[in-house]
C-alpha cells in the first residue's frame, strides 16, 4: 500500500468520524454500554435480593422461647416448608420488580439516545396505566395485600387460621389468593384483598385450653391437685411430652355454671398439636376422676306428667318410680234428641 493510499484512507476515516457516521458509532457504543450496564445491575440486584430474603426468612421464631423450645419449633417440617415457600414468593416478587424497573429505565434511556421524543410515549404509558388501574383495582388490591401478608409473615403453609367465614389449615399462599382446607375437608379459596382479619392459631406455639367441670359438692382443692397431676404425667410422658413446651398450669376456678364448677387448665404446646394434647388430657382426666370419685356433672331435668285430664300435674324427679298410668274416663252414652222415643225389645 502506497503512502498516498494510506493518507486517503485516514482522511476518509476522519471525515466519517466528524460526520453522521461518527455520531452513529458513538450512539451504538452508548446503547451497548447501557444494555451491558442494565444486565450487570440486574444480576447484582437479584443476588442481593436473594441473600436478603434468605437472611430475613431464616430464624423467624418468637424471641420469648427458650433455646430448647426454639430448636424444637425450628425443626418442624411445616415450618421448614412455610419458610421455603415464603422465601420463594418474596424473592420472586422482588426480583420481578427489580427487573421491571431496571429494564424500563434502560429502555427509555436507549430511546433517548436514539433521538426519539419520550413525551408522547410517557403520556401514552400513563394513560394506559390509569385505565388498567381503574379496571383491575380489585386485582391490584389482592396482589398488594398478598405481598404485605408475606412480608409481615402473618401466616404461612401449615398454619391453622380463622379468616371469618372460612377457617382451616393453610395449603398454599399466593399473591392473589390463599387456599385453606377445613376440618371436614372443604377447600376454601380466599382472595387476599377480601381478608380483613386473620386469627393464627399456630404461629410460634399453641395452647391447649381446657375448662374441666366438676359437681358443686366436689372438693375443689382435690380436683385441682388431680388435674395438675394428670397434666404433669402428660408433660413427662415419652410420647406426648414431645408436644408440650412448658409445665402445665392450673389457673383455678373459671366459672360457676348452672350444672357445675369449671376449672381451667392451660398447656403450652408446639404448633398444631394443641388438639392432640387436649384429647389425651381429657381421656386421662376421665380415668383419674373415676378413680378418685370426682363427679363430672351432667344436665338434669324434672318431668311433669298429668295423671288425669282435670287433675293437677305430678312431678317426677330423676330416679323416682314412674307413676301408674291414669285411669281412662268412662265412656258416656250419646245424648238423645228432643222428641225421640226409646224402644226396648225383649229377648
Amino acid at each position: 500500500m502506497t503512502r498516498g493510499t494510506e493518507l486517503l484512507a485516514a482522511r476518509q476515516l476522519s471525515d466519517f468520524l466528524d460526520g453522521s457516521g461518527g455520531d452513529a458509532l458513538v450512539t451504538g457504543v452508548r446503547v451497548v454500554a447501557i444494555v451491558v450496564l442494565a444486565v450487570v445491575v440486574r444480576a447484582l440486584v437479584h443476588r442481593l435480593v436473594q441473600r436478603a430474603v434468605r437472611g430475613a426468612v431464616n430464624g423467624r421464631v418468637p424471641r420469648g422461647l427458650r433455646a430448647a423450645e426454639r430448636g424444637r419449633v425450628e425443626t418442624t417440617p411445616l415450618l421448614t416448608e412455610r419458610r421455603r415457600q415464603r422465601a420463594d414468593t418474596i424473592g420472586s416478587v422482588l426480583r420481578s420488580t427489580a427487573s421491571v424497573v431496571i429494564l424500563t429505565i434502560a429502555f427509555t434511556t436507549i430511546l433517548s439516545e436514539l433521538g426519539f421524543d419520550l413525551g408522547p410515549v410517557l403520556a401514552s404509558a400513563g394513560i394506559v396505566g390509569v385505565a388498567v388501574g381503574f379496571g383491575a383495582q380489585n386485582l391490584v388490591k389482592d396482589f398488594l395485600n398478598g405481598i404485605f401478608m408475606l412480608l409481615e409473615d402473618q401466616y404461612g403453609v401449615g398454619d391453622a387460621i380463622d379468616a371469618g367465614e372460612a377457617s382451616g389449615i393453610v395449603e398454599a399462599v399466593a399473591l392473589r389468593t390463599t387456599r385453606l382446607r377445613s376440618v371436614d375437608g372443604t377447600v376454601w379459596h380466599i382472595r387476599n384483598g377480601e381478608i380483613i382479619r386473620i386469627g393464627n392459631q399456630s404461629q410460634g406455639w399453641s395452647r391447649a385450653l381446657l375448662d374441666i367441670s366438676v359437681a358443686y359438692d366436689t372438693d375443689v382443692e382435690l380436683a385441682q391437685r388431680v388435674i395438675k397431676q394428670v397434666a404433669d404425667e402428660v408433660w413427662h410422658d415419652e410420647e406426648m411430652g414431645a408436644f408440650v413446651m412448658e409445665e402445665p398450669e392450673v389457673w383455678g376456678v373459671e366459672l360457676l355454671g348452672v350444672d357445675g364448677i369449671a376449672i381451667r387448665l392451660v398447656v403450652k404446646t408446639v404448633p398444631l398439636e394443641q388438639w392432640k394434647v387436649a384429647r389425651e388430657l381429657r381421656l386421662r382426666l376421665k380415668r383419674a376422676f373415676d378413680a378418685h370419685g370426682i363427679e363430672i356433672p351432667f344436665p338434669q331435668r324434672a318431668l311433669w306428667l298429668r295423671t288425669s285430664p282435670d287433675g293437677p300435674p305430678a312431678a317426677v324427679l330423676p330416679g323416682a318410680e314412674e307413676p301408674p298410668a291414669p285411669a281412662r274416663p268412662a265412656k258416656r252414652a250419646p245424648a238423645r234428641k228432643a222428641g225421640s222415643r226409646t224402644t226396648s225389645r225383649r229377648a
